[in-house]
């Protein structure tokens, strides 16, 4: 699957636990990281200051469902059963 350019979802909903340049100590779940621009756009994307953990996601139908709303959601609900 090709990442939904615009979508977020995997900037948002998830905890990360590493450190994120403006971050230090990471994100906790349902916020928004701060590398993400308000069109849902990483501005870290490519850079080698993107965190390793980031860069390793795929999407995958399994946790983007077929829309933005989905991914959140499900994303939201492996977050919370993974806790």
């Amino acid at each position: 699957m090709i990442c939904r350019e615009g979508c977020g979802a995997c900037c948002i909903a998830p905890s990360i636990s590493s450190p994120i340049p403006g971050m230090p100590f990471g994100k906790p779940a349902g916020q928004r990281c701060v590398q993400l621009s308000l069109d849902n756009l990483c501005a870290l994307f490519g850079l080698p200051e993107r965190p390793a953990v980031c860069a390793a996601f795929n999407a995958d139908p399994e946790v983007c469902g077929d829309s933005d709303q989905d991914a959140v959601r499900i994303l939201g609900w492996w977050e919370q059963m993974t806790a």
